[in-house]
């Protein structure tokens, strides 16, 4: 495997595991708050990383169909009565035991390998895919962003879009498709706005976002209290532990959405750069593998699983710290969750799979 990759996905997964026992301690059930269910979690995502990294990456092209079928059936099934609404979205299956399952995170990578297969045969006589591929790729990803936004989760329905667009740049497609994609995505976005078919706490958090100081105890809150508690932590953090904010849950969500708050605060400027950075180890390791790889379907996964994690991860952080609004899309590798915990895992093992397989031929 690619070493230097896995460390630092380890290394973040470590990081974050004390981050949300930190954050969770307090108020949670137990001394341990929800450390141990996090950890189970991630173990539960690296034995499926193992896994999915023993298998040959070409044989799950033409399983991709039915992979990205299973995605839009979990879908389908969250907009139904078995569907529950968390924090206003309603895109969760409660399974008992308090563990539930969000069907979204897997249609992120049903669409990769299904955008993946539909992208790698380029067209006789040329480089490029078929337009007739990319006509159906584009129907894939508006089906999956339509379903998600009857949740309605804006979040990954951006990163579904994100997804898209990645990977009709790495296939190569002509730019003509690339300015359409992006005409569509504005022209919807604009009839989304002015349509009013935001739900009202999405609303707000455009708002706070534009205009954070007008009402810093109402829509502007969460905005104003994550740069608190960043700033508060000045270079070096005030201690796992000692985060006033993080005590005193000022900051909402800091166990997922606004995690990296708490490292802001408890492991300072140095911590929080050390988490970038990991990141961007494992980026730039996933772009290696990409562009390293002689088979053009694991190029196409690579290359898209890339961007994926370099947007969320942007998204994520880039809100906490207030550029970009509040989407409430978790931070990769590092947020508590369960479904994004093992999507995210499973993405770095087909990475490892394309890297052992171009290593071996």
């Amino acid at each position: 495997m690619d070493a230097v990759l896995l460390v630092a996905v380890l290394a973040l997964t470590v990081i974050g595991t004390l981050l949300v026992w930190s954050s969770t301690r307090t108020w949670a059930p137990g001394s341990t708050g929800l450390v141990k269910k996090h950890v189970l979690n991630v173990a539960i995502g690296l034995t499926l990383y193992s896994v999915v990294s023993m298998v040959d990456h070409r044989l799950l092209r033409a399983y991709a169909p039915l992979v990205y079928a299973l995605s839009l059936a979990g879908l389908v099934v969250v907009i139904t009565p078995l569907g529950s609404t968390v924090n206003g979205s309603h895109s969760w299956v409660m399974l008992g035991a308090g563990f539930a399952v969000q069907p979204s995170e897997f249609a992120k990578l049903g669409l990769v390998l299904l955008l993946a297969m539909l992208m790698a045969q380029p067209a006789e006589g040329g480089d490029r895919p078929r337009g007739l591929d990319v006509t159906l790729g584009l129907v894939a990803s508006a089906v999956v962003i339509g379903l998600v936004m009857l949740q309605p989760d804006l979040g990954t329905a951006m990163v579904v879009g994100v997804i898209t667009a990645s990977a009709l740049v790495v296939a190569g497609v002509r730019k003509r498709w690339i300015a359409g994609l992006g005409l569509a995505t504005v022209g919807a976005g604009a009839a989304v706005w002015f349509l009013g078919l935001l739900e009202p706490y999405q609303v707000a958090r455009f708002t706070a976002f534009v205009r954070p100081s007008t009402d810093p105890r109402g829509v502007g809150y969460n905005s104003t209290q994550s740069l608190n508690a960043i700033g508060s932590g000045q270079m070096f953090g005030k201690g796992l532990f000692g985060g006033g904010q993080t005590t005193g849950r000022f900051v909402p969500e800091q166990h997922t959405d606004f995690i990296f708050t708490v490292a802001g605060e408890e492991f300072g400027f140095v911590g929080s750069v050390t988490v970038v950075l990991l990141i961007g180890v494992v980026l730039l390791r996933g772009v290696r593998i990409a562009w390293q790889c002689e088979d053009r379907f694991g190029t196409l996964v690579a290359g898209t699983i890339v961007c994926w994690l370099a947007f969320q991860s942007f998204v994520n952080i880039g809100m906490t710290v207030g550029i970009m609004p509040i989407t409430g899309l978790p931070l990769p590798f590092v947020s508590y969750g369960g479904t994004a915990t093992f999507t995210n895992l499973v993405a770095v093992g087909l990475l490892q799979a394309i890297y052992i397989r171009d290593r071996r031929f």
